[in-house]
């Protein structure tokens, strides 16, 4: 029997809280190994926006099958996603306090994006 979506996690990692703040492949595939161990990894993905579909970009990189990339069924496996605008102060406070709550956080921004 299959466990359940998000229920508890089994795994080494087990109990392990993760914010991941990773775009296409280096940060989301580093979170992804974190999760199939068993830790909970909360993706912060960017809204869609007039001019964005918004997410990570992965979702519409290379193959699609019923208009999602396959990478990113991949690479998103065993996460929950959040939309969140950081460009905005208060999902910026949403993000510290969830960063605050983990034990974990992955990112691969520029160098300086994190400083704020």
């Amino acid at each position: 029997m299959p466990a359940p979506a998000f229920g508890p996690s089994i795994g080494p990692l087990a109990g392990l809280k993760v914010i991941e703040l990773g775009q296409l492949i280096a940060g989301p595939f580093a979170a992804r190994t974190l999760a199939d161990l068993g830790a909970e990894v909360i993706k912060i993905e960017p809204p869609a926006t007039g001019s964005s579909p918004g997410g990570d970009p992965l979702r519409q990189w290379r193959l699609l099958h019923e208009g999602t990339s396959l990478w990113w069924q991949v690479q998103s496996r065993n996460k929950r996603s959040v939309a969140l605008d950081l460009k905005d102060p208060v999902a910026r406070d949403i993000v510290r306090q969830l960063i605050g709550e983990a034990e974990v956080l992955v990112e691969n921004f520029k160098l300086g994006v994190m400083e704020d």
